[in-house]
């Protein structure tokens, strides 16, 4: 069996596994497609009544939102829930982890320092951060599920020493003031209810000095808010993603300023690639990453539909994983249309107190 055989091989396995993991969530009994259902009834509207409804359920909207889509997630992207700039010759896993590394040497991690990782999903990051920096990096996460599942992964990878979760809202972390010496999200403060406080929650629990930095989802300057277009792309990555209500970047400064950081440097990163952040979705380059395209998604999709058909994953997978196609395609179309963009890099200071 040649390497692309076995390749091959492993990534069908892996679609059989998504129907086999140990969990009691949602997307592993018979009412996946209520779930899907339900959480779909959030996003009906698109007014500030329906955008306040999200922000006021969105504990419960995140939480079911990475009950249907982790293990899709964790198949057709990998371990870490993150787009990523690229460069020419560069593969889509060297793009990621270089993401990643990015922001532990913006935030001049070292080891013996301690970090929190604020919706640190599965722990793809943290551990690409912890390897790189020697940094102890806390996971925060309010998924059961997922610390659960990244919790065997630090094991598998050797770095339980050095990696660890907190099971908390990140509205509300359950630690004393000044407790990290410095903080990181990557395209996880996008699910935030309200941004303010979600950084005034980040202020409190970062030492004096401490730096912060985070990828915001972000719609960019050239959103036309009167174009119905584009405002629908807007609702359709809001919904297949799970969001509340996307901003520009003015509000994300805004936000960090409000909650008492210095702002040290803000700018979409993704003007900076060679390459379209969006290609893992519309050209596959692998075996990997032709799961990330539109054909392997419409093939991954029909082979989800047999597995449900035979009884091997419950009802509703299939219409889980055609939602999942929908977020993506327009994830695309937003990045070509250059108004919507997964990587803001905003890095701030608390002041000190000397």
């Amino acid at each position: 069996m040649n390497t692309q055989q076995r390749a091959m091989e492993g990534d069908l396995s892996r679609i059989v596994a998504i129907s086999r993991k140990e969990k009691d969530a949602v997307s592993r009994n018979d009412k996946v497609d209520d779930t899907l259902n339900g959480y779909k009834e959030l996003f009906k509207g698109n007014d500030d009544k329906a955008i306040q409804a999200r922000k006021n359920n969105y504990t419960h909207m995140v939480n079911t939102f990475y009950d249907l889509a982790t293990d899709f997630y964790e198949f057709g992207w990998g371990q870490s829930f993150h787009f990523a700039t690229r460069h020419k010759y560069e593969s889509f896993e060297a793009s990621i982890a270089r993401h990643e590394m990015y922001m532990a040497h913006q935030l001049g991690l070292f080891p013996g320092m301690k970090v929190i990782d604020i919706g640190c999903g599965v722990g793809g990051p943290m551990r690409t951060i912890a390897r790189f920096s020697g940094a102890n990096v806390v996971g925060l996460n309010n998924n059961e599920y997922q610390i659960q599942r990244g919790k065997r992964l630090n094991e598998s990878a050797g770095l339980s020493h050095l990696c660890s979760f907190i099971k908390a809202d990140f509205m509300h972390v359950p630690v004393e003031d000044n407790t990290y010496d410095c903080a990181y999200q990557i395209e996880a403060t996008c699910h935030a209810p309200d941004l303010v406080g979600l950084y005034k929650e980040v202020f409190r629990i970062v030492k004096p000095g401490g730096l912060f930095g985070g990828y915001e989802w972000i719609m960019t300057n050239k959103f036309n808010p009167e174009d119905p277009v584009e405002v629908n792309i807007k609702k359709q990555i809001e919904l297949g993603n799970g969001l509340p209500d996307l901003v520009k970047p003015a509000e994300i400064i805004n936000a960090a300023k409000a909650a008492g950081f210095e702002v040290i440097t803000a700018f979409d990163v993704a003007e900076t690639s060679e390459l379209p952040w969006y290609l893992p979705l519309s050209s596959g380059v692998s075996i990997t990453g032709f799961l990330h395209t539109g054909v392997g998604r419409y093939l991954t999709g029909k082979f989800t539909q047999l597995l449900e058909i035979v009884k091997l994953a419950p009802a509703g997978s299939y219409n889980t994983n055609v939602w999942l196609q929908n977020a993506a395609t327009f994830l695309v179309q937003g990045g070509e249309k250059q108004i919507f963009s997964p990587m803001f890099f905003l890095l701030c200071r608390k002041p000190s107190t000397d």
